[in-house]
């Protein structure tokens, strides 16, 4: 495992080698103290951009480069607002779109107004939103997928400064939970409106999201979605707070430049069509799979190993995004990229909600108690009893029902092996090799 997310220090970001062009581009717009904390943001906003597209995931099923979902967390002056320059640079194409479609909304209202009472009223054009506004309403947003489904299956982007913005899209933070679990699985939204002013309809959503959002703001968003399967769905890319160092951070100027050699990725993104399977790309699939239950069984944590799947997806989904922009070719260093993403989702979420996973009130516990799951191998010593393995369960809260069994999972893996005439447990060569 390449990776300790056990410990306070974000998982270092690989570099950007070749096929990761792209990410180095747009990297290069902001400063150095977010730029890997926004790497993950970007994959919701270039996603958007295809459609008409499906991969293949290792399950065999076929999935669409939409329900891309991420929230960012800073804390107010931990430089979140450089977000919303690169989402207008890479949504230049998005904005003038809409534009015209802005137009025929705007002219037919007008010749709704001038009409009389008693006249009848103009048919409302078919227009479709690629980029909505942050502020949409659940109606709005209900409406735009049924226009987008109509007009070629797109996928809609919205950018929202806020969370609680997330409130106003679903209808309300009662149905949060409903509406972003069926724009992460592409369901279908099942709207059915009993007035005649409402939106009834039951297009697929096909969306991606990008949230900004503090630390505080976050815990008490999600405190209640964190057992459902909402929480899961969303990756989360934590920023902590820094010391003081006084320095106002240095943005990019977005020239013309840059822009000519965005567009060109940008193009690639919006030519892909039909259905691929990304062999490489599956196979590390397959190969963190196996990662995440090892750590699950390190840490004898189910509620990690339940998080880690939908990290893997959204992971997978970044690799797909990666590899349409590298023409469609895999590389080296795209699965380095997929590979730090799935664990630096995972690490997000550990270290903003550890503390509320395990019971504890949101206000309990302070930033720099949180912590990751603990390798509870790598703090026994070489050869250990399993009264040992007792005592450190309980320092961390764990119970002593599971001991057996958790032993019994380090000798299936090989982790350990047992001696009947000491009755020792100790550690293997080839996880000694590993850790």
């Amino acid at each position: 495992m390449r990776y300790d997310i056990s410990k306070q220090t974000a998982p270092s970001m690989p570099r950007l080698g070749k096929g990761t062009e792209c990410i180095k581009i747009l990297l290069s717009q902001v400063s150095k103290d977010v730029r890997e904390p926004l790497v993950p943001m970007l994959f919701p906003i270039l996603g958007a951009h295809i459609s008409g597209t499906e991969f293949q995931y290792p399950d065999l099923t076929w999935k669409e480069p939409c329900g891309m979902m991420a929230n960012l967390v800073a804390e107010s002056g931990g430089n979140k607002g450089q977000l919303s320059y690169l989402v207008e640079a890479i949504c230049r194409d998005f904005r003038l779109h809409d534009e015209t479609e802005l137009k025929k909304l705007v002219e037919w209202q007008k010749q709704v107004k001038t009409k009389g009472a008693n006249k009848e009223k103009p048919v409302r054009p078919d227009v479709a939103f690629w980029f909505p506004p942050s502020d949409v309403t659940n109606p709005a947003f209900i409406q735009n997928a049924m226009a987008l489904e109509a007009l070629g299956e797109r996928t809609q982007y919205i950018n929202m400064p806020e969370v609680e913005m997330a409130d106003r899209m679903c209808g309300g933070h009662r149905q949060v939970t409903q509406v972003l679990r069926n724009i992460y699985d592409r369901q279908r939204a099942g709207a059915l409106r009993a007035t005649a002013d409402g939106v009834t309809g039951n297009p697929i959503l096909r969306a991606n999201l990008t949230i900004s959002s503090t630390p505080f703001a976050t815990r008490t968003f999600y405190r209640n979605e964190l057992f459902n399967g909402t929480f899961a769905r969303m990756v989360f890319s934590y920023k902590p707070r820094k010391g003081r160092d006084g320095r106002i951070p240095r943005q990019g100027k977005y020239t013309d430049e840059f822009y000519q050699k965005l567009d060109e990725f940008l193009l690639r993104l919006n030519t892909c069509k039909g259905r691929f399977i990304i062999k490489p790309l599956n196979k590390l699939t397959d190969k963190l799979a196996e990662e995440m239950a090892t750590i699950a069984d390190l840490a004898d944590d189910d509620l990690l190993f339940e998080i880690s799947h939908r990290s893997l997806v959204s992971g997978w989904k970044a690799g797909c995004v990666l590899w349409v922009l590298n023409n469609q070719t895999w590389t080296k260093s795209i699965g380095e990229m997929v590979e730090w993403l799935v664990y630096h989702d995972i690490w997000s979420k550990m270290q903003l909600f550890a503390d509320m996973l395990g019971g504890k009130e949101a206000d309990q516990v302070s930033e720099a108690q949180r912590h990751g799951p603990k390798n509870m191998l790598d703090n026994l010593p070489g050869t250990f009893n399993e009264a040992q393995l007792e005592a450190l369960r309980t320092s961390l809260g764990k119970n002593l029902e599971g001991t057996k069994n958790q032993l019994y999972q380090w000798v299936f893996r090989g982790f350990v092996t047992y001696s009947e005439q000491t009755g020792l447990y100790s550690k293997t060569e080839a996880y000694l090799g590993k850790s």
